[in-house]
């Protein structure tokens, strides 16, 4: 039986490649804070970086985390006029960690942000994502001003309006 196995495997071509794709090596180990890894599970749950990160929906989510949360100038166009999806980066690194868990706490932002989501969060949960952002570090540009509802932005835009067919 030994044999067989021998010699089936033995006809098989394996390039370098192939293995590596199969088994890739393992991370070197490192002490990872759960913190951390908890902020970052609930920026992938939450669907952060489909609006705070650029290009992240049109790549299926194959974004090297270096490039998340540095906002938009992609905006959003409704009733409410245009807004755009801030950089976390720069602004939770301008906060401290209470500021923060505050801000996340009362801020009421305009669509498509869904705020209700983070004032459903736990201290614990939103310290996480602080943590999480932190890690990051500074990377961006400030996202451009909100546009009043009667400009035309002068940005890309999604146009963000409820369309009701007649009946």
């Amino acid at each position: 039986m030994f044999t067989a196995g021998v010699v089936s495997l033995s006809s098989c071509t394996f390039t370098p490649r192939d293995i590596a794709e199969a088994a890739p090596m393992p991370p070197v180990k490192q002490k990872i804070d759960q913190q951390i890894a908890q902020g970052r599970y609930l920026i992938m749950l939450g669907g952060c970086n489909d609006c705070h990160t650029d290009g992240f929906g049109m790549s299926g989510g194959k974004m090297p985390e270096s490039e998340w949360l540095t906002g938009s100038s992609m905006g959003f166009k409704g009733p409410w006029g245009t807004t755009y999806p801030l950089n976390l980066r720069i602004l939770i690194n301008s906060m401290t960690e209470d500021s923060w868990v505050e801000f996340a706490r009362t801020t009421k932002g305009a669509p498509p942000m869904p705020w209700w989501a983070l004032h459903a969060m736990s201290k614990s949960d939103l310290s996480a994502i602080y943590k999480f952002v932190k890690s990051l570090g500074v990377k961006g540009e400030v996202a451009p001003p909100a546009v009043p509802p009667n400009e035309t932005p002068k940005t890309p835009y999604i146009l963000f309006e409820p369309v009701f067919p007649a009946k």
